[in-house]
């Protein structure tokens, strides 16, 4: 038997992509002289330097820290986080896009075409008229629980969720349509309102559904948030403008993401993923209990049950996910035993 040879990497691609960033960045700072914005908002540019990291190792994009960092930390405006974690994403998603293609990793290539293409109708359709309606408070909110939820759901299936090896094939159909419905709601009902999100759904639905590997699952989730920011980043400019302050956050944190995203995505391979993936599940429980203790007197005991009882709606349907996934893995093995059972030779075939 001959053995197929490993897909060849070309990551010369990759190097040119960070030569042509790190030339504008370049020409923005030193020749347009921007290098006090850039030393003014270095606080930023360290905590991107760990957002980064889990963007290109995990299924949460850079937002995943920016976020919390400008609007809990910080004490600024939700909607500039959202606005941030699109603007830098699209740099550090993108670089580490960039560098997953050129390393040519297994993708869930069906669900990608099929969230890619749910997002581009979703995320527009969801900033111009969903996220207008949204407050401030309930950004903060929509986003400390669904990555509450998220951290807690790995805290308890960590174990299960890293032994998955491959994919369970089910049909390209099937998996399209899937990543199609992940894309239009993730992008018009998540990202819209928080910058964030579409990585973690479409990830949440390959190994709760698919019971999809790690490795093939988190690059995927990669690719669709660094996509899903680019059409978020499009859309803004295009029609809604962008939140004040974003493009100075921008210009310090971005020559820190091009690197730290794809540095994730390589040296995951090196340490493992289940020990980041514990790592970042904390790190979201966390800033889940600290937003709702910052906003508990805006929210009063109304607010905090609603937002308590929206986390375990989100755990019983990751809980359901996981079972229907479950059902479906063992329909597709009968199915598959039953073919091997008709396809196989009776004793009397043998034998001639």
């Amino acid at each position: 038997m001959t053995l197929s040879k490993p897909p060849k990497k070309r990551l010369w691609i990759w190097f040119l992509w960070l030569g042509l960033f790190y030339a504008i960045w370049g020409f923005l700072v030193f020749v347009q002289g921007r290098g006090e914005m850039v030393k003014e908002h270095w606080p930023i540019a360290l905590a991107m330097a760990v957002g980064s990291y889990a963007a290109g190792s995990t299924p949460m994009g850079g937002g995943t820290v920016g976020f919390p960092i400008l609007v809990l930390l910080f004490d600024q405006p939700a909607q500039l986080g959202r606005d941030f974690s699109f603007a830098v994403q699209s740099i550090g998603m993108t670089s580490a896009s960039i560098f997953i293609l050129a390393r040519r990793q297994p993708l869930a290539w069906a669900m990608l075409k099929g969230a890619a293409i749910g997002s581009l109708l979703g995320t527009p359709l969801g900033i111009l008229f969903v996220a207008p309606l949204i407050p401030a408070l309930w950004i903060k909110l929509l986003f400390a629980v669904i990555w509450g939820s998220f951290g807690l759901l790995h805290l308890r299936r960590i174990g299960e969720i890293a032994s998955h090896e491959g994919m369970t094939d089910f049909d390209e159909r099937w998996d399209f349509r899937v990543g199609l419905a992940v894309g239009v709601l993730a992008g018009a009902m998540v990202v819209s309102v928080t910058g964030v999100g579409i990585d973690m759904v479409l990830y949440t639905v390959l190994v709760l559904l698919c019971r999809a590997d790690l490795k093939i699952a988190i690059p995927t989730s990669v690719l669709i948030m660094a996509f899903t920011s680019v059409v978020g980043m499009a859309t803004k400019f295009a029609f809604t403008g962008v939140q004040p302050g974003v493009f100075d956050n921008w210009i310090a944190a971005a020559p820190i993401v091009a690197l730290g995203a794809p540095l994730g995505a390589f040296m995951v391979d090196l340490i493992g993923r289940k020990p980041t993936l514990f790592f970042v599940a904390v790190l979201c429980v966390i800033q889940l209990v600290w937003a709702l203790h910052e906003e508990r007197a805006a929210l009063g005991i109304k607010g905090m049950t609603i937002s308590l009882a929206a986390v375990g709606l989100f755990l019983f349907g990751f809980e359901r996910l996981r079972v229907y996934g479950a059902v479906l893995v063992g329909e597709r093995c009968a199915r598959r035993g039953d073919a091997r059972r008709e396809d196989a030779p009776t004793g009397e075939e043998r034998r001639t």
